[in-house]
């Protein structure tokens, strides 16, 4: 190593490391500062006269007696039903990643083994589909669903959210299940298991971080939809997204800010542990699907 190397080494990792600290503010400091905020009052966490009183708590101390409150929460958790959103969400995202999983790994385990020219054609119509803008796709659901009265209900949005998300996971698990070698396969059934056995036993066990991947995005998918679930949802059944949004009231209607504000954070920090708890799978599944080998 040439000294002018050696001389440059520290720059470049202080420079590095400049860009990581700046990267984990911008990323990270409005979520640090909106769970911060929620247990504030909106006289505080939105001051015109002073940003700092946001910190200190000002309006705070004078509405409520102490530095920080949890108004905002039980506002939103108890008093607004928040609780019921919750649930909504569970059951609108366990069935949409479990419908699309089972689909997907059937579906991109098929296509990744046929030898048929079709398979090409098929994921390309499927990506087709996905590249389509959501709410062009649901405007076309609403006439039928309105004529049939399954608008409003938790089912019909589960199969709006399956059939919009279910071209990723055919890609995504297509991707992976071509990294697996067919001898595999081919190895299961000579020792007498069935087609079906070798695809249970032998090829799901290794390509799990690639499934765990792939349940992650289409739980974020469900999740995190705003689009979809305000389109289909009645107010009676909506999702947690759609929820927060009518915290923040309307032109006739006034919302409660600081309701929205302890919703989002509730909304955030179960996102938070899931990654956490999967980050391994999670690395190793995208690098499994970006690595052909």
């Amino acid at each position: 190593m040439t000294s002018s190397s050696k001389n440059n080494a520290p720059l470049l990792t202080w420079f590095a490391t400049s860009m990581v600290v700046l990267w984990l503010l911008i990323a990270i400091g409005p979520f640090i500062w909106t769970v911060w905020g929620s247990f504030k009052v909106e006289g505080d966490f939105f001051s015109k006269a002073d940003w700092r009183n946001a910190i200190y708590g000002v309006m705070t101390i004078v509405e409520t007696g102490g530095s920080y409150t949890g108004n905002g929460y039980y506002g939103a958790w108890i008093e607004e039903e928040f609780w019921f959103n919750v649930f909504n969400t569970t059951v609108v995202v366990f069935f949409t990643v479990t419908i699309s999983l089972t689909m997907g790994t059937l579906g991109g385990y098929a296509l990744a083994r046929s030898g048929f020219r079709y398979a090409f054609w098929l994921l390309i119509l499927a990506l087709i589909f996905r590249a389509m803008p959501h709410i062009t796709l649901v405007s076309g659901y609403l006439l039928p669903f309105f004529e049939w009265n399954v608008w409003g209900k938790l089912s019909t949005t589960i199969v709006v959210l399956v059939a919009i998300n279910q071209p990723f996971t055919l890609w995504m698990l297509h991707s992976f299940f071509l990294n697996i070698p067919k001898d595999m396969d081919e190895s299961a059934m000579v020792d007498g298991c069935t087609r079906f056995q070798a695809f249970r036993h032998v090829i799901i066990p290794v390509m799990w971080p690639g499934v765990i991947t792939t349940g992650l995005f289409s739980f974020l998918l469900a999740y995190n939809d705003f689009a979809i679930t305000s389109m289909l949802l009645s107010s009676e059944n909506q999702t947690m997204v759609p929820r927060i949004a009518s915290f923040l009231g309307s032109v006739r209607e006034q919302g409660n800010v600081m309701f929205a504000v302890a919703a989002v954070v509730s909304a955030i920090v179960p996102l938070f542990f899931l990654v956490l708890f999967f980050q391994r799978q999670i690395v190793s599944g995208l690098t499994a699907g970006a690595v052909k080998g």
